[in-house]
């Protein structure tokens, strides 16, 4: 089996079996005995709203609906981001590259944080939404259809 570089290997894919609490975060994630339930819950807010909302702000907030539950004991933003790309790609959207540099990591955390804590989704979905952008200009510069 082939390891991922800084993965929990023991614990990946597995729920969370003990209360935990994000490094640096106000926020409190769901407690572990509620993470099937919550999961149940985003899955069914995801059916109900796959076409309701314009694909960019589904893919934001089903990545902030997952990193809020934090279901896992290792790899939640990863996993999240995974699926916010599968959904914008899914929908003939570029990836929303989310930047390593600190700078760029810190404003994520930022936009995560101010949702979490104070419920206010949309600077997260604002810098999805630049990312997605970046990306598309990216794209369309490498095919020289747009300097």
């Amino acid at each position: 089996m082939n390891e991922l570089k800084n993965i929990d290997n023991e614990n990946a894919g597995k729920h969370e079996t003990h209360h935990v609490g994000i490094s640096g975060s106000v926020h409190h994630p769901v407690h572990f005995l509620n993470v099937q339930e919550e999961m149940n819950h985003l899955f069914s807010w995801y059916e109900q709203n796959k076409t309701a909302l314009h694909p960019v702000q589904l893919a934001a907030e089903l990545h902030f609906r997952l990193v809020y539950i934090h279901p896992f004991a290792d790899g939640n933003g990863r996993t999240a981001r995974l699926m916010m790309n599968f959904i914008l790609m899914h929908h003939g959207y570029p990836p929303a590259i989310i930047k390593a540099s600190p700078e760029h990591r810190l404003k994520y955390y930022e936009a995560l944080e101010k949702a979490s804590v104070e419920g206010e989704l949309e600077p997260f979905t604002e810098l999805v939404t630049k990312c997605v952008e970046e990306s598309l200009t990216h794209y369309l510069q490498a095919l020289g259809i747009e300097e």
